[in-house]
């Protein structure tokens, strides 16, 4: 399955969420890819829109390779399988850390201000993204949304590799995914127009998303 942009696979993820839409929903998309998603998902909801800022630990060498990740409310988590296997320095890892965090910071500064995060309480939160092929930024941000005491989380992705969906049926409540190839390679592949989302598109779309609150 091939999508055309991000608002086609948000459209047609939405579809398979409708069933929640009386389950009083709230979606918190990673930015920033996920946010345009999320815009699409929170519309047919009818569910407010927010984000759980996320950001990859990569190694310095490539900061696409992810050796971990982090995520609002202190949350860390490291693949110690893959640094130990590759013998990854401890201050490197340090040094990268103390990046991404400053990093972190800025975008939940710029994407919501001042606003905290929701208080989940007795509510269904739906997490997404455009696209997983590790997981690793998705596990940090599953364990930052469990801090905001959801009754359910539901994990939702247009497309992730299919050995890694199935490690997340184990973290999630339930895991929606429209595609899981056997053969991923990378997330942008399996759209004709993967372009890069800026600050000021995230910022745009959640002010819009205003809208969709129910009262």
């Amino acid at each position: 399955m091939f999508f055309e942009n991000r608002q086609e696979a948000g459209k047609k993820l939405a579809g398979e969420l409708f069933k929640y839409r009386s389950e009083n929903p709230y979606v918190l998309a990673m930015p920033r890819g996920g946010v345009p998603i999320g815009f699409e998902v929170a519309e047919v909801l009818h569910a407010p829109l927010s984000v759980i800022v996320v950001r990859k630990i990569g190694l310095s060498g490539n900061r696409e390779f992810g050796i971990g990740a982090i995520a609002e409310g202190g949350v860390k988590v490291l693949d110690q399988t893959t640094i130990e296997v590759l013998a990854i320095d401890e201050e490197e890892i340090k040094d990268t850390l103390q990046l991404e965090e400053e990093e972190l910071k800025r975008r939940v500064k710029t994407y919501r201000g001042k606003k905290p995060l929701p208080d989940l309480t007795g509510r269904t939160a739906v997490l997404v993204d455009d696209g997983m092929a590790t997981g690793i930024t998705a596990k940090a941000a599953i364990e930052s949304v469990k801090k905001l005491n959801p009754q359910k989380i539901v994990l939702a992705i247009p497309v992730c590799a299919l050995d890694t969906v199935e490690g997340f049926k184990k973290m999630a409540d339930e895991v929606i995914c429209l595609a899981a190839p056997a053969e991923f390679m990378a997330v942008g592949l399996w759209y004709k127009n993967f372009a890069q989302i800026s600050d000021e598109e995230v910022v745009d779309l959640l002010k819009k998303a205003e809208n969709f609150k129910r009262v």
